[in-house]
């Protein structure tokens, strides 16, 4: 006898939590063009104008590059379209944290959490405000790389970073509407930015029209010898694909957003929308303005520099480092404003120390989940160990991305008409999310077993493989399990 599971159903937007009358709580401020802001602006960062480089010497034709940015694309507007599903059930605080923990529970949730705070949000926030200073220091050759001293052995770009992420912790901590007035000035810079750089370089350049660009979908000789399509192909999407990640931080806001269960689908479908639209385009631009070797060989990856650098020599840098200021700026707001907002849905069930869970009774904003976020962030930038920590951490952000999906197909089998999983068509999404991601998933995990010598590899470059890196993420994962049960056999607090 087979005993079908029951799944509460809960109702939202209602917080269930035990709060008391007098507490101050978050509240619905934002309108869906604030909202889909969020999206646009978290998304885009610096990786558009510099991972192109690699994905090009990686695959070496202008029609694998393409595609892959293509497939990235579709991938994220489709992880988008199946979030829209549980952010209109389910419009709270914590978004994605709360997703896998009415699916799956709170291990899950948990684990989600743990990697957020420790690796993904706060690494992310570090590389974000390392790569702002670094392309300030384009213009401010005094804001070096290089240690201040032997004594002070810390870089100038990363106290600037701290500095940067100061600012914008004390800013944000003033309220969610005066974070997403900023995050609406600068996503609508950065888009007006991205146009620009997509018109100036498909009318000035040439290279589209010439007849001699590879369209071709197969590998040349080249890099056929550093493995098969689909291995390469995999491996060169990760860099599209997460330079288009973050869309989702704009569930972590659901309780912030008026009327959610209308505006947070609607936000979310239109900034992956408009993203990836500009990302194809730039890449088009890219292609008309330079050859193909060019994209390959661009100093220190700067694609989109060396491409302005043809149409406006000389001045060409310092535009491409203003425009990257602002849209790394108005990324890292975007994420600072939206990440603490997980700690604290963590600390209302119970899982962190009461205290993320307060909120400023004026400004009605998570003040200390943002100080503890900055903290570790900071100690991340200082440190320079944040990059190592983001690739170990690749494969494991994909199959939490991968578990959300199973989840929003089994809350679709259990309660269909909450979830809004009506239809056939309502699960293609997610499982084509799943195929897509878990393609990715498995070749980032195994795919250096099908690359030619991989056994002479794993001998003398073990630590830098994907496989070993994608077994360090969860293994990174897998230590809040520990965490998990110390904090549940505590004594329960009043």
């Amino acid at each position: 006898m087979v005993v079908q599971e029951r799944i509460p159903v809960l109702t939202y937007p209602q917080d269930q939590t035990q709060t008391q009358p007098h507490e101050p709580e978050l509240q619905p401020t934002l309108g869906w063009f604030s909202a889909a802001c969020i999206v646009a602006g978290s998304m885009v960062g610096s990786g558009i104008f510099i991972v192109s480089a690699d994905i090009a010497r990686t695959v070496g034709s202008a029609g694998l590059l393409m595609a892959i940015w293509l497939f990235s694309g579709l991938l994220t507007f489709l992880g988008a379209s199946a979030y829209a599903k549980l952010a209109a059930y389910m419009p709270k605080a914590g978004g994605q944290y709360v997703f896998l923990k009415e699916a799956w529970g709170e291990i899950p949730a948990f684990l989600y959490g743990w990697s957020l705070l420790t690796v993904i949000q706060t690494g992310f926030l570090a590389a974000v405000a390392v790569a702002f200073t670094k392309f300030l220091g384009v213009l401010v050759p005094a804001i070096s790389s290089e240690p201040i001293s032997s004594v002070i052995p810390v870089s100038p770009q990363s106290l600037l970073a701290v500095g940067v992420l100061l600012v914008l912790t004390l800013y944000n901590c003033t309220g969610i509407k005066s974070g997403a007035i900023l995050q609406n000035v600068f996503t609508t810079l950065k888009v007006l930015a991205l146009v620009m750089l997509i018109v100036i370089g498909l009318a000035f350049g040439s290279q589209l029209w010439s007849g001699h660009i590879n369209w071709s979908l197969t590998l040349p000789p080249a890099q056929a010898v550093k493995g098969d399509l689909l291995t390469l192909f995999a491996f060169a999407s990760v860099g599209a694909l997460f330079s288009a990640d973050a869309w989702n931080y704009v569930t972590f806001i659901g309780g912030e957003v008026k009327e959610p269960s209308k505006n947070l689908p609607k936000a979310l479908r239109w900034g992956t929308v408009t993203v990836v639209a500009l990302y194809l385009l730039a890449n088009l631009a890219y292609l008309n303005l330079l050859p193909l070797a060019q994209i390959q060989t661009a100093p220190e990856d700067r694609v989109a520099t060396a491409a302005m650098d043809t149409v406006f020599p000389g001045a060409g840098v310092m535009l491409m480092a203003s425009i990257i200021l602002i849209s790394t700026f108005g990324c890292l707001n975007g994420m600072l404003l939206a990440g603490a907002r997980v700690f604290y849905a963590m600390a209302k069930d119970g899982l962190l120390f009461r205290k993320f869970a307060e909120v400023h009774p004026k400004t009605h904003s998570p003040n200390f989940s943002m100080w503890m976020q900055f903290i570790w962030a900071s100690g991340l930038a200082l440190s320079g160990t944040y990059g190592q920590l983001l690739d170990y951490i690749v494969f494991s952000t994909l199959v939490f991305y991968i578990v959300t999906m199973l989840g929003l197909i089994r809350l679709g089998r259990k309660i269909p008409e909450q979830v809004g999983m009506k239809t056939p068509l309502d699960y293609a999404i997610p499982v084509a999310y799943i195929a897509g991601a878990g393609f990715i998933a498995f070749f980032l995990l195994c795919g250096d077993f099908f690359t030619p010598n991989f056994a002479a590899r794993f001998a003398t470059d073990f630590y830098h493989t994907k496989f070993f890196t994608s077994i360090a993420g969860l293994g990174l994962t897998a230590l809040g399990l520990p965490v998990y049960f110390a904090w549940k056999a505590r004594k329960p607090a009043v």
